[in-house]
């Protein structure tokens, strides 16, 4: 009965995770919530990581045409300078540029930030703040379509992503806010957030990798770990593209009210 409660528990921080982490609510600040609701200490990054990598490959399943073609179109411009392939190869540019601010932060405090304020005070307070972020962009049209970002842009998004190393602060949430503020797209601040999400999510497994390998938990937890991972697949898959559909109908505000509400009552009562 104790293995099947564990199972539970894993497959719904599972689902919070999946859900949380396409919209901008903050899925790191939502699994300490889940934690500290379900009793379950888990010390380190592993199972963050194990979970935000289900993430990856369903933002990888989405966005896999994209993917395709700015590589290949990459590829062709540095190859044969054609002219209209220069769109796709300056906008890997810009994710590269965008990426660069929060590797280096993530690499020299991540790990300190993410410890010294995963609380649920802290969780709460940080919600308020995405929430006013959020609102902010809520009744935005930007005109800019892919071709027409600048490196200023890219420094702005990236920059406003190193915020979402603070658990509470959605990353989505952070890049398509400052994506929408540069005057994007709503469509284009999409893909360049959850583009830009794909190099820093594998970037950060990659250097845990380590560290999961010497993770205690990664024996006795295996089948939980996957049950978890299984189900943040599935829910993330469903959760960005509900969020196409609710960004397309400028329902944005929502996420705002909803991250008042559980900051206050996180505030109030964890």
């Amino acid at each position: 009965m104790e293995e099947f409660v564990v199972l539970i528990k894993y497959f719904v921080l599972g689902l919070v995770q999946g859900i949380t982490e396409p919209i901008p609510i903050s899925s790191s600040g939502h699994l300490v919530i889940a934690r500290e609701l379900f009793g379950i200490e888990a010390k380190g990054l592993s199972f963050e990581i194990f979970v935000n990598f289900a993430s990856l490959l369903a933002v990888l399943v989405i966005y896999w045409k994209d993917i395709v073609r700015l590589a290949v179109n990459g590829v062709s411009y540095v190859a044969k300078r054609e002219q209209d392939t220069k769109k796709d190869f300056n906008f890997i540019i810009y994710l590269i540029i965008a990426t660069i601010p929060v590797g280096v932060v993530g690499v020299l405090f991540g790990d300190a930030i993410g410890e010294a304020l995963s609380n649920t005070k802290v969780v709460g307070i940080t919600l308020l703040i995405t929430a006013v972020a959020v609102w902010m962009i809520r009744n935005l049209r930007g005109r800019k379509d892919d071709g027409d970002l600048t490196v200023k842009d890219a420094l702005i998004v990236g920059l406003a992503q190193t915020v979402a190393v603070t658990p509470g602060i959605s990353r989505s949430g952070a890049t398509i806010v400052g994506s929408m503020l540069m005057g994007m797209k709503q469509e284009t601040a999409l893909r360049f957030s959850f583009l830009l999400y794909i190099p820093v999510s594998l970037g950060t497994g990659i250097l845990e990798i380590p560290d999961m390998l010497k993770d205690p938990t990664m024996d006795t937890l295996l089948i939980p770990y996957i049950i978890a991972f299984i189900t943040s697949f599935i829910a993330t898959y469903f959760a960005l593209k509900w969020l196409m559909d609710i960004m397309a109908k400028g329902n944005l505000k929502y996420f705002s009210y909803y991250c008042v509400i559980v900051g206050i009552l996180v505030i109030l009562f964890l």
